[in-house]
C-alpha cells in the first residue's frame, strides 16, 4: 500500500479518474446522494489517498482556509476498504498534511452525524447542531492541537 499526496495539478488523469471513481462509489451509488460533487475546490486542494496496485483504498482532501470553510479543512473524507483502521491512518496523515501545507492548527470539518464518533477518536470535537447538507445530517467538528 503506498499514500500520495498531490496538488490537483500533479494528478495524472488516471489518479483523477480513480479519486472521481471512489467518491461517486461512496457519496453518490452507496449512500444514494445526488450531490456536485465537482464544486472547484478541487483545483486548489492537496489530494491525500492510499492506493493499492493503482486502486484507491481511502481517500481524502485538504483545503485551505477560505476555500469552503472559515479554517482549514479535511473533506471526501473515503475509505472503501473499512474496519481496519484505514481511515483513522488516513486521518492522522490529513492532519499533517494540513499542518504543514497549511500551516493548521485549527482543522474543521463537516461530518455525517453518523460518523461523530469515529471523528472524535481522531483528536475532532463537535462544535455545532446537527444541520442537513443534500439530505444527510450533518455536525461541524474541530482539531486543534
Amino acid at each position: 500500500m503506498k499514500s500520495k499526496i498531490k496538488r490537483f495539478d500533479e494528478l495524472t488523469t488516471k489518479e483523477l479518474y480513480e479519486i472521481l471513481r471512489a467518491r461517486a462509489e461512496v457519496f453518490v451509488v452507496e449512500q444514494n446522494c445526488a450531490y456536485q460533487d465537482l464544486d472547484g475546490v478541487d483545483l486548489d486542494a492537496y489530494h491525500v489517498w492510499f492506493e493499492e496496485n493503482g486502486k484507491i483504498l481511502a481517500y481524502l482532501r485538504v483545503v485551505d482556509k477560505g476555500k469552503r470553510l472559515d479554517e482549514v479543512s479535511l473533506g471526501r473524507v473515503i475509505s472503501l476498504k473499512r474496519r481496519c483502521g484505514l481511515g483513522s491512518k488516513l486521518m492522522r496523515l490529513g492532519i499533517a498534511v494540513a499542518k504543514e501545507k497549511f500551516g493548521a492548527r485549527v482543522i474543521k470539518i463537516g461530518a455525517q452525524a453518523y460518523a461523530q464518533p469515529f471523528y472524535e477518536s481522531v483528536g475532532f470535537s463537535r462544535i455545532s447542531e446537527e444541520y442537513d447538507e443534500d439530505g444527510i445530517p450533518h455536525v461541524y467538528m474541530i482539531y486543534q492541537e
